[in-house]
């Protein structure tokens, strides 16, 4: 399952960042690798240097082997924030999707 993680040029994209992004997907999504070929992750700030409520907006777009590709979108008030909602969301939607398949 290859990660590919991108940032507008307000958010601060460190190898840190980077690590903390990998170890959090590869975490939750252990179970669905083989379903999966790649993540894509876009991570952006709405609002630039401004201060907002909810204004860290994380998309997550799975790419999934033979099916196709699911995205789900969150925002949050941080980035570990909106990582974590995002990835709840994306695993309901492969549960869903696993579900389908198993009761084929």
């Amino acid at each position: 399952m290859t990660i590919q993680i991108n940032t507008d040029k307000t958010i601060n994209s460190d190898h840190k960042m980077q690590e903390y992004f990998t170890s959090q997907i590869e975490g939750t999504l252990k179970r669905y690798e083989s379903l999966i070929s790649r993540i894509e992750v876009y991570v952006k700030d709405e609002n630039g240097s401004k201060d907002g409520i909810n204004d860290v907006s994380c998309i997550l777009e799975a790419r999934l082997n033979g099916r196709q590709p699911i995205a789900i979108t969150s925002q949050a008030g941080t980035l570990e924030l909106a990582l974590a909602s995002g990835m709840s969301k994306i695993e309901s939607a492969l549960e869903s999707i696993l579900g389908r398949i198993q009761h084929h």
